[in-house]
């Protein structure tokens, strides 16, 4: 297995390595020259080193002739001058794993970006280029990963060693629910965590790292960024970056690992970047013409062995709500569980704003979740197609006029749907409302009273943003009891 022993600036020094040229700098695309002979391999990492200035890194995209490369810089190039030196580093990035990079913020190239002390000097490094496990190594066990979130739980249940995505739209709360979830796993199940930020907003990174920082989960967490205002390079390569860390405790540890990632999106935004320019021609809707080979190289990587896996969930931005987007499709077509967030749910306060009928997992089968839970997501899932099907009529004609029967429905599926809104823990500074995870036991209890009739004569403002149905059931006694008075 590829590792080795490097210094704290993020590469990897090899004796009587051949320097190269600066030939032209455009931008975050150089090319370089080296002797006939010389040329280093695709992906290889350079290195350009500057004087009382950081290195800059870059990744070889392609050979240009027999003495001449095409880079991407991981890093800004202001400064670059034609003539240059720059040194071959005989392989990939090199990038810090293990012990030593727990409770740290890295950058794509495994620097420490958190003002903290410098790693350690013997720090193990592994390449961000790996192949993914042999299917031989690769583990089929299938078993489910509660989230205390209901609506998850309920209908898109999550699987150990799985790919959960999020797609959603700006503003339906991808971000919120991956934080939640970060804080969630981190109390439940007490493993290793690896966030990636994927361009990554520099806000929402200074926040998540004192959220974690205040929780007491940072001991356990590495976050690796890639943030906005940085070159594509650098957001393109961030997801391996922290894919290698992720690796590294499930092969060498065995250990499991919850990787989370916001947002991937922005990693084939990334790579349309590079694809651009180093002069591809676009493919369909201008992305790049290698989208599905870029997106399966990150995805396949995400694997269970024996032993040891590693769970993903990531959140996926869709351009202008289109879910036939490229990306989008290429992305969909790796995860297990696929988590759709609905704009429409979000304007009517039903948060997490997750589409019931539009969100989908292959572990939702009787022999994974058990008869029982498949059976009450199915009665769910009916309940809520209809309402969603004569919520034209409604609008019409009015609740009055449907039959007893659909009448029935409607009640029983606006009762779910606000029975399946629950307070965030990450919110509760915002909303005044403490969090609530809720117990997979009590979510199914809850959904098959509503589905009962139990609740019939409730009023829906109980159900809103509760845990389980005991709270509810305090809340109508209350409303009871002041109504009384």
């Amino acid at each position: 297995m590829l590792s080795q022993h490097a210094e704290q600036d993020g590469s990897t020094k090899h004796a009587g390595s051949a320097a190269g040229q600066v030939l032209a700098v455009r931008g975050a695309v150089l090319d370089i020259r080296f002797a006939a002979g010389a040329l280093p391999a695709i992906d290889d990492a350079l290195r350009i080193a500057r004087p009382g200035a950081e290195d800059i890194l870059l990744e070889v995209q392609s050979h240009l002739g027999p003495a001449e490369v095409r880079a991407i810089a991981l890093n800004a190039t202001e400064g670059l001058q034609r003539g240059m030196p720059v040194e071959r580093l005989g392989g990939p990035l090199m990038v810090p794993v293990g012990e030593p990079v727990l409770g740290r913020l890295l950058d794509v190239a495994g620097r420490t970006r958190d003002k903290g002390e410098a790693l350690p000097a013997n720090t193990l490094r592994w390449p961000i280029h790996r192949p993914p496990p042999p299917l031989a190594r690769q583990s089929a066990a299938v078993s489910v990963f509660e989230t205390g979130i209901k609506i998850i739980d309920l209908l898109v249940p999550l699987g150990q060693g799985g790919k959960a995505a999020m797609f959603g739209g700006a503003g339906v709360g991808k971000t919120v629910l991956v934080m939640e979830l970060i804080r969630a796993m981190a109390e439940r199940y007490r493993g290793i965590s690896v966030f990636a930020g994927i361009g990554e907003r520099s806000r929402e990174g200074h926040e998540l790292l004192n959220d974690m920082r205040g929780s007491g989960v940072i001991d356990r967490t590495v976050l690796v960024y890639g943030q906005m205002n940085e070159p594509p390079g650098a957001r393109w390569r961030v997801g391996l970056t922290a894919l290698t860390v992720a690796e590294y405790f499930r092969d060498a540890e065995k250990r499991n690992v919850l990787l989370l990632m916001d947002n991937v999106f922005r990693f084939v935004q990334a790579g349309s970047e590079v694809s651009g320019l180093l002069g591809r021609p676009p493919s369909r809707v201008g992305y790049q013409p290698t989208l599905a080979t870029e997106v399966a190289t990150l995805q396949e990587r995400i694997a269970s062995v024996e032993g040891a896996a590693i769970t993903a969930i990531q959140a996926v931005y869709v351009p202008a709500d289109d879910f036939t987007d490229p990306a989008v499709t290429a992305i969909s077509t790796h995860v297990d569980s696929m988590i759709s967030l609905s704009r429409a749910m979000a304007a009517e306060g039903m948060y997490p704003a997750i589409d019931p009928l539009a969100s989908a997992s292959v572990l939702l089968d009787a022999e994974v979740v058990g008869q029982e839970h498949e059976a009450l997501a199915g009665r769910a899932r009916q309940v809520l197609a209809r309402y969603r099907e004569l919520q034209d009529v409604i609008a019409l004609l009015g609740v009055d006029e449907l039959g007893s029967a659909d009448r029935q429905t409607v009640n029983r599926a606006r009762r779910l749907q606000r029975f399946l809104t629950q307070p965030f823990g990450v919110t509760e500074a915002f909303t005044g409302t403490p969090g609530r995870s809720v117990p997979l036991v009590e979510t199914l209890a809850g959904c098959r009273a509503i589905l009962d009739g139990e609740t019939d004569e409730w009023a829906e403002s109980s159900l809103y943003m509760i845990g389980t149905l005991d709270e509810a059931r305090e809340k109508e006694r209350a409303r009871q009891s002041a109504g009384a008075a």
